[in-house]
């Protein structure tokens, strides 16, 4: 008896493990589809550039963002509102300035 009791515990020990794992995994996801939409998320809360139509893609956690600005202020704001973005590396600009 006190050896089923013993490998059930076990079994109970390697099922809590697993889902933990699983769990961690999911939670903290940072794949670049998911960084380049807490990206455009953030351009569009941002109260300077939120009204422009800028896009944002990702690649290896380089965050790329393309689009035109109306000055290097709004770029800036652009730039630093996609740096603040947990996941991304890095941010790469091919925004134009048009004013």
């Amino acid at each position: 008896m006190a050896r089923v009791c013993s490998f059930r515990q076990a079994e109970v020990l390697v099922l809590v493990l697993l889902l933990g794992g699983c769990g961690a995994a999911t939670y903290g996801t940072r794949d670049d589809a998911t960084i380049a939409t807490r990206v455009k998320i953030a351009l569009l809360n941002d109260p300077r550039v939120g009204s422009l139509r800028l896009d944002a893609r990702a690649s290896g956690g380089v965050v790329t963002l393309i689009g035109s600005v109306a000055s290097q202020a709004d770029a800036d704001a652009a730039i630093a509102a996609a740096r603040k973005v947990p996941g991304a590396r890095g941010v790469k600009s091919e925004l134009k300035i048009v004013p």
